[in-house]
């Protein structure tokens, strides 16, 4: 499926409004009352300490968003910086985190519309929906309707929601600073409230929800490097002065008794300060009810809408990311949505409606959005810092770093005030989304995130734990990594060219590596200081040059190691290899980048597969491939494979065999299941050692298969596998798979029968 793109269809204004809509909602017309029950007066304080909180974030999230307008926002720019872990985390708390609020938002919708008409419970079986979450539900089908249809009449419908609102919230300001008196604001701060401070600004932050939506749809607007941290940090800025000034008002125009606790202290206070006055004797008390009712339904239906919106963004850019799967990109012929990603995220939030109550949906709402806005801040430095290509932002944080440090922190640490359980919930869907990647989402990913990229490198300068993390969790439908350990400057050329000819087939990446020997009485940074670095620098960087002659992508890294060729297989894991491709010389001493001695070595556990190459010429023209089956064979057939689609080589299968019919039967089987069917193939009978040597003489490369014999097996009877390759005049290329093996078998290996298998002979 190709990539779908949005039409940018959103202007400066309804990028705004996404953003106010989202936010004016529960924290003017739910949550006042439950605000100041805890924190009198002071109510006013926590949500302007949350737009305080929210304005590093804006600030970061504009920045990010001018130099990435892609859809998913928030999410995409943490999984392009730190990679798709956090990705995936990010995803998903972001995208329930707003369901959860879409349907807190919906749940304040049917407490209002329920005011109004007065509805009825609904009792279904075992569940049973309060009046309110009937509402929501209908509300909520509604407005997943309207998203269906795109975001252009969505926005179009949100600028008249919003410019709707301020007017209600503007006229009933002016009241209330008719009839505002200081001395309702006294005292300040009651007995225990400024203790309560945090903890009211952690459940209130559900308010704060809708900036960083803007670039959800950054996609969408219209020349988002000017309009787009217009719409973020405008948003924010106004959202936090209305909150302030109209709670200001709303505690010194009435008695805070009216406000505290009352989950519709609004509409109750503008009856209460309208009821003050009349026009032709009729008094207005019953109009400002109306009228503030009417705007507790404008704002929890605008945010919900926007909510909407944005999380069915955020799955639609998880799905072109391969976080889940790219077939919720499917964009709708007529309306041109992501109608499946809607569907879903629709689907989540009636689900959120009919399982929760008011509190759990709002906090956690905060709680998942506050762990997005964390990482996005550590986003913002990350980019700043690796510097990746394109990364050119027509907005820049002032004051960096100081900004996105302030804005992770504090993000962070907001949630630690938020109720435990919620936070219980919240941990483990944030444990589900690191499972969700390490079960699914990384076998289908591809890119593994600047920051890792970044770690590797620079793999010589950082320590060898944080290399290895970041390679740990590296995505494995990433690109192939075919590590070559190199040495030897005469062969060097030779293990590249092979390395990239199975690294083109898969379309992946060649890691050179030199494991530079150091003496134990030298430590590494003496080494360093030597010129040892920069020694092995240069022949990876004529390693590099080869191999991207050869049209392959390539990393170096340099390894200084007091320890031999026990470093390739640290090396192996550190850096993410699929197979290994070493070199194989005459010295016997094991060297880095030689296997001879080595070659005992492994019978230890082997972190990926192995090739292990004796250079007598490279020419990969006519290849030999001796098999029985045995358990390097696979490897052995796909190599023969790789060889023949890149280079067009001639392949001929060796099976040596008691009987010469069976023997046929049997390779002719085994061509077929590996792919390699119109292979010439060859069935000896007799010495299979004798048969190998005699094939190999018309054969410009022999790819057999490791024998299975373990260490003291090799010291003490020798190997079947080593006195072939030593009579054989042609280059050798000797395959085994990646496998754990237990002590015995590291000790005394298994029969003799798994060496001849894998060498071509029968039992």
């Amino acid at each position: 499926m190709s990539d779908e793109e949005l039409a940018k269809d959103l202007g400066p204004l309804a990028a705004l409004t996404i953003g106010v809509g989202t936010m004016i909602g529960a924290g003017i017309f739910v949550l006042p009352g439950t605000a100041v029950l805890r924190a009198g007066p002071l109510a006013a304080l926590t949500f302007v300490l949350g737009g305080m909180i929210a304005i590093f974030t804006a600030l970061s999230a504009s920045e990010l968003g001018t130099a990435m307008p892609k859809s998913g926002g928030a999410y995409f720019y943490i999984n392009k910086a730190l990679g798709p872990l956090f990705g995936s985390i990010s995803g998903w708390a972001n995208w329930l985190g707003l369901a959860f609020a879409s349907a807190f938002y919906m749940y304040g919708l049917g407490e209002y519309v329920n005011t109004l008409v007065g509805a009825s419970a609904l009792s279904v079986g075992p569940i049973f929906l309060e009046a309110a979450q009937v509402i929501g539900l209908v509300g909520a089908l509604l407005f997943i309707a309207i998203n269906y249809v795109g975001a252009k009449e969505t926005g179009g419908l949100q600028i008249v929601i919003v410019l709707m609102l301020l007017g209600i919230l503007g006229l009933f300001t002016v009241v209330g600073l008719l009839n505002a008196d200081i001395e309702s604001l006294r005292p300040l701060a009651p007995p225990g409230a400024m203790g309560e401070v945090l903890p009211v600004t952690a459940i209130v932050f559900v308010s704060y929800l809708g900036f960083v939506q803007i670039t959800s749809v950054a996609e969408e607007i219209k020349d988002p490097g000017r309009n787009l941290p217009r719409a973020v940090i405008g948003s924010v800025v106004l959202v936090t002065v209305v909150y302030g000034l109209f709670l200001l008002v709303l505690l010194a125009a009435v008695p805070n008794e009216l406000v505290s606790g009352n989950d519709t202290a609004v509409v109750d206070a503008a009856q209460l300060l309208f009821g003050q006055y009349s026009i032709f004797g009729f008094e207005l008390g019953v109009v400002g009810w109306g009228l503030l009712l009417f705007g507790g339904l404008l704002a929890t239906a605008s945010s919900a809408n926007a909510s909407i919106l944005s999380s069915s963004r955020i799955n639609f850019a998880m799905g072109r990311e391969k976080i889940v799967t790219p077939d919720l990109n499917e964009i709708h012929e007529r309306f041109g949505t992501p109608y499946r990603s809607i569907a879903v995220t629709g689907g989540l939030i009636l689900v959120f409606l009919i399982g929760g109550n008011l509190e759990l949906l709002a906090t956690a709402g905060s709680v998942l959005h506050l762990v997005v806005y964390g990482l996005l801040n550590l986003a913002l430095i990350v980019m700043r810092e690796a510097e990746p290509p394109g990364y050119d932002p027509d907005f820049e944080v002032p004051l960096y770093p100081l900004v996105p440090v302030i804005g992770a922190i504090t993000s962070f640490a907001l949630i630690v005030y938020i109720e435990p359980r919620v936070i219980a919930l919240s941990a483990g869907l944030v444990a589900f989304a690191a499972l969700w990647y390490f079960g699914y989402a990384r076998n289908h990913v591809e890119s593994r995130g600047v920051l890792a990229s970044w770690i590797l490198d620079r793999s010589e300068e950082i320590p060898d734990l944080a290399v290895s993390a970041a390679t740990s969790v590296q995505p494995e439908g990433d690109d192939y990594r075919v590590m070559v350990p190199l040495s030897n400057p005469a062969t060097q050329k030779h293990l590249i060219t092979l390395a990239a000819a199975i690294a083109n087939q898969r379309n992946g990446t060649v890691v050179a590596v030199n494991i530079a020997n150091v003496p134990d009485q030298t430590s590494l940074e003496a080494a360093r200081d030597r010129g040892a670095y920069d020694a092995a620098r240069d022949l990876l960087e004529r390693s590099q040059a080869d191999a991207e002659t050869l049209g392959v992508e390539v990393e170096t890294h340099v390894v200084l190691s007091h320890r031999g060729f026990e470093e390739i297989f640290d090396a192996a894991r550190t850096f993410g290899a699929d197979i290994t491709v070493m070199g194989w010389g005459e010295d016997p001493h094991g060297s880095p980048g030689r296997a001879e001695s080595a070659l005992d070595e492994l019978a230890y556990d082997l972190p990926c597969d192995f090739l292990v190459y004796r250079d007598r010429g490279y020419d990969p023209s006519r290849i030999l491939v001796p098999t029985a089956g045995g358990p390097a064979s696979d490897l052995s057939a796909a190599v023969a494979r790789t060889l023949r689609s890149e280079f067009d080589s001639t392949v001929t299968l060796l099976h040596v065999a008691d009987d010469e019919v069976a023997g046929r039967a049997f390779i002719e089987e085994w061509a077929e299941a590996h792919e390699l069917a119109d292979a010439e193939l060859r069935i000896e009978t007799g010495d299979v050692e004798a048969a190998i040597e005699r094939a190999a003489k018309d054969s410009t490369m022999l790819v057999i298969g490791a024998t299975e014999r373990g260490l003291l097996s090799r010291l003490v009877r020798g190997s079947l596998v080593l006195d072939v390759l030593y009579d054989v005049d042609c280059s050798v290329l000797l395959a085994e798979r990646k496998h754990e093996r237990g002590l015995r078998e590291r000790l005394f290996g298994s029969s003799t029968g798994d060496s001849r298998r894998d060498a071509g002979g029968g039992d």
